[in-house]
């Protein structure tokens, strides 16, 4: 008997943009009811291959084939008549929406020809949610108002919507904590066995061992590997496929911390007492020059809001931010800005970035009044003092007319950290900094942090992956439920016991 095609296959797929050749002649094959997990730097065309499978681009060249027949994807409406449906990282959810109208959107349901609304409606989403393992998300509530996890989850609830053959998963674990990502992982088994194929998309290569099949691996626009096993080849292997070279120390030596030349410095940050109702109990904290301290927890531990509210974009019920031993407004962005707090946030592109202007105006865009005289700027002076700190943080392309948009993830975080140093700040603060940035982007990330923070300035990280947390702090604070439950040298810990102590931790005396 012969053996039945691929459910799909593209060969030689080519795709240009004006002076970018995106793709250039890249092969995947996917089988009925596997995990296949696309693996590549930023920039090596993952997100270009997949908005043409969703339609979104049509191909220069090259041939798609569906079941063994050729197919034209001429738009996402025929991609998902196809069974196609993808999860893009950045989610395309309409805020002002309801949960139920987002995942029914372009896709109502209907009966004896009428569109199902209202109750109809959002008892269907109902039903994908607690499917999902999310009864909790109410189906009348505005999308605007939910988390990023729960955001993603409402996002794989409207792929469920559609009679799905294959769903393409990008960075779909980035916003989840370790139980979420585990119900994550269980619904794609769920999908697999019924026979839907799932394209993942992921840096976090410990995903990859657990939930993949097989591997194809891009590079510069071309597939350097296809069909690799996902659980068997070396790391080494794929991590010198992806960069070209091999990566062995991720994280740049410690030069003692607290227990060096930081510990003898008076502390440049201190929180005493700072606590947001519902969020997060009262804290103390103090950071020192040349520190870096971790944040450890899961999603909703209050991680992010203890940032948020040491910056000023959240106000305290109680207890003060204290800059140098000179307390801060509270709710003050500008007070803590003044201060020389800086903030790089985990959705950067929403909440840092101007997408639509150059690297230079994102660099310079906290400091203009430095380069303004009677109200005229100086461009030559601002743009100058760009370059200065794109230069400084080895920012690719080294060019500050570049448009922010066109950067790689890891040079966009570059360019919100440049911005800060030329503002010239003492305690910057990091929240998720290697969101979506591949793995050879990250160890250049870590390289810089690490430089900053061995120049004097004092770091205070959040990050979802204990390891990240682990590697770059010189001291932890482990989170659970809004209570710091823990404080010690990064060394002295390991991933499993902060994994033991988020979940199951009692607060220190």
């Amino acid at each position: 008997m012969a053996s039945r095609p691929p459910l799909l296959t593209m060969n030689r797929i080519t795709k240009s943009f004006p002076g970018v050749r995106a793709l250039d002649g890249v092969d995947l094959e996917v089988q009925a009811g596997e995990v296949h997990c696309l693996l590549g730097q930023n920039g090596a065309g993952k997100s270009t291959l997949i908005k043409v499978l969703a339609g979104a681009h049509q191909p220069d060249d090259g041939e798609i084939t569906w079941g063994g027949e050729p197919v034209s994807l001429t738009s996402p409406i025929a991609a998902m008549r196809l069974g196609i449906a993808t999860i893009y990282q950045e989610l395309d959810l309409v805020g002002g929406l309801s949960v139920a109208e987002n995942v029914f959107l372009g896709n109502e349901p209907t009966s004896a020809g009428f569109v199902v609304r209202g109750a109809r409606a959002r008892a269907a989403a109902g039903r994908l949610l607690e499917r999902l393992g999310h009864p909790e998300i109410d189906p009348a509530r505005l999308v605007g108002e939910l988390s990023a996890a729960q955001q993603q989850i409402v996002s794989m609830a409207r792929a469920l919507s559609h009679e799905v053959r294959l769903i393409v998963m990008d960075e779909p674990s980035a916003a989840l904590d370790p139980d979420e990502v585990d119900n994550l992982f269980r619904i794609v088994a769920e999908l697999t066995a019924d026979g839907v194929a799932v394209v993942y998309i992921s840096h976090r290569l410990e995903e990859i061992r657990r939930i993949g099949d097989r591997v194809t691996v891009l590079k510069d626009g071309r597939s350097v590997a296809g069909g690799l096993p996902a659980d068997t080849t070396p790391t080494r292997d794929i991590v010198a496929l992806m960069t070209g070279r091999t990566v062995e120390h991720v994280f740049p030596d410690r030069p003692g911390g607290t227990d060096g030349a930081a510990a003898a410095r008076d502390p440049v940050l201190r929180v005493e007492g700072l606590t947001r109702g519902g969020e997060f109990a009262p804290l103390d904290l103090e950071l020192r020059p040349g520190e870096i301290v971790g944040l450890a927890g899961l999603v909703g531990s209050g991680r992010s809001e203890i940032l948020e509210t040491i910056y000023g974009a959240r106000r305290p019920d109680a207890g003060r931010v204290l800059v140098d031993g000179v307390p801060l407004r509270p709710g003050s962005v500008r007070a803590a800005v003044r201060a020389g707090i800086g903030l790089a946030p985990e959705e950067r592109k929403a909440q840092a970035l101007l997408m639509l202007e150059s690297v230079g105006s994102n660099v310079s865009v906290s400091t203009l009044s430095r380069y303004s005289r009677a109200g005229w700027l100086d461009r030559r002076a601002e743009r100058a003092a760009a370059h200065r700190a794109v230069r400084e943080l080895s920012l690719r392309p080294d060019d500050p007319d570049a448009a922010i948009r066109t950067l790689s993830g890891g040079n966009q975080q570059k360019a919100v950290l440049a911005r800060w140093l030329l503002r010239g700040c003492k305690v910057l603060l990091l929240d998720e900094p290697t969101r979506g940035v591949d793995i050879g982007a990250r160890a250049e990330l870590y390289t810089v942090i690490r430089r900053l923070a061995d120049e004097g300035l004092a770091v205070l990280l959040v990050s979802s992956e204990v390891p990240e947390v682990l590697g770059l702090a010189d001291r932890v604070l482990v989170l659970r439920e809004g209570s710091v439950v823990h404080t010690a040298q990064a060394r002295e810990l390991d991933e499993h016991r902060v994994l033991d102590l988020v979940m199951e931790g009692n607060p220190t005396p």
